[in-house]
């Protein structure tokens, strides 16, 4: 596979984390009853998400600050963008119209009314959002018989174009490396759906700025690597900047000792943005499977409750991991023929998994054992 898209190529559609194949699948799997793919299924379908009396609540401003100052919208459009995604693979499932015309209403909303996204957590708040979104516009745009009018497609482009993608590629390399995973997760999202090239590009770029910068491996010396324009640049910022870790191992996070929730975004969000690359014929898994691999077994064998040492987070980390493992694990296992022990025996024990309410939904059902074309 390529290092890049050539400039004149195709996007393949749809091939935001998901492609044909593995929708083909998901559809297979549930169809002839098997498991875990059925429960993952009927889970989804129960879910308040899956409801065809599911109402969007689109805002103009969707306001989200740091601390206890009072939010609008943000809960909304993260539930709202879950929705949409949710109704559009019941229908990728079951062909049912009222599926296709519950996302496309859900989506018409939205892009009918936002404009603008305010306070502190707006880039993440956009990440998690815009990378839902563009799922969900992606399976419904190219669905058959899904029958969403061009002029509706048009204008959530723009949407996404004008009130997502300035926030989701904006430069924070001193932010915890979650946000800009999440950021970029959303912008090659927004890429294809858009068919931009000189965005998806900028994705790329950033993914191999970011990930060696996160995900630690012996082979980067005795300190982790920094992303390019970082300012941590001194021991004693270091240490602040990976939660006064001070010794390094394979598979190590630089929020490791922050708490395993915010590993588990960073994981989901880098297996997301490979994986939507690979659909578009673009190896970013191959330049970073050795850390996805550590970092996977590192942090599920102690989310299994394995004591851990004393050099590690002063001996107590925050166990606290969400439903983030299965797009690494699925590459790894079933296309690389990789073993991750550690990692396989968490995801067999937590399947299926569900959604965690902000940008990881569904993916036992998706993903478990689907390589795709």
């Amino acid at each position: 596979m390529a290092r890049a898209l050539p400039p004149d190529a195709s996007f393949t559609h749809p091939g935001v984390l998901v492609d044909k194949a593995q929708l083909d699948v998901v559809r297979k799997n549930v169809k002839a009853g098997k498991q875990p793919w059925l429960k993952a299924y009927l889970g989804m379908r129960d879910s308040k998400y899956g409801s065809y009396k599911y109402t969007p609540e689109p805002y103009e401003h969707v306001d989200c600050p740091w601390g206890a100052r009072p939010a609008h919208g943000c809960v909304e459009e993260r539930q709202d963008a879950i929705a949409a995604y949710t109704q559009a693979l019941l229908y990728s499932v079951t062909g049912k119209q009222q599926h296709a015309l519950k996302a496309r209403e859900i989506m018409d909303a939205w892009s009918a009314k936002i404009r603008r996204h305010t306070e502190e957590d707006a880039g993440l708040q956009t990440a998690w959002a815009g990378s839902t979104w563009a799922r969900a516009a992606e399976i419904v745009r190219y669905a058959p018989g899904a029958g969403w009018p061009a002029d509706r497609v048009a204008r959530f482009e723009r949407m996404l174009r004008t009130a997502y993608q300035p926030q989701v590629t904006q430069n924070l390399p001193d932010y915890n490396g979650n946000w800009d995973l999440a950021m970029t997760d959303a912008a090659i999202g927004i890429a294809v759906f858009n068919n931009d090239h000189k965005a998806f590009d900028a994705a790329l770029k950033r993914f191999r700025n970011r990930v060696p910068a996160y995900f630690y491996l012996e082979k980067d010396g005795q300190v982790p690597l920094t992303p390019a324009g970082s300012t941590v640049n001194t021991p004693q910022k270091l240490t602040t900047y990976w939660f006064k870790q001070t010794r390094f191992k394979d598979g190590l996070a630089q929020e490791t000792c922050r708490n395993f929730k915010h590993v588990g975004y960073s994981l989901a969000a880098t297996a997301h943005i490979a994986e939507t690359a690979w659909h578009q014929g673009v190896d970013l898994y191959g330049e970073v499977k050795d850390r996805l691999k550590a970092a996977l077994d590192f942090h599920a064998r102690y989310q299994m409750g394995e004591n851990p040492p004393a050099w590690l987070c002063g001996g107590k980390v925050d166990r606290n991991m969400g439903p983030d493992l299965e797009v690494a694990l699925n590459h790894l296992e079933n296309r690389l023929d990789m073993k991750v022990p550690y990692a396989h025996k968490l995801a067999e024990e937590t399947r299926p998994a569900g959604t965690d309410d902000l940008f990881v939904s569904w993916e036992t059902l998706t993903h478990a054992n689907n390589p795709g074309a």
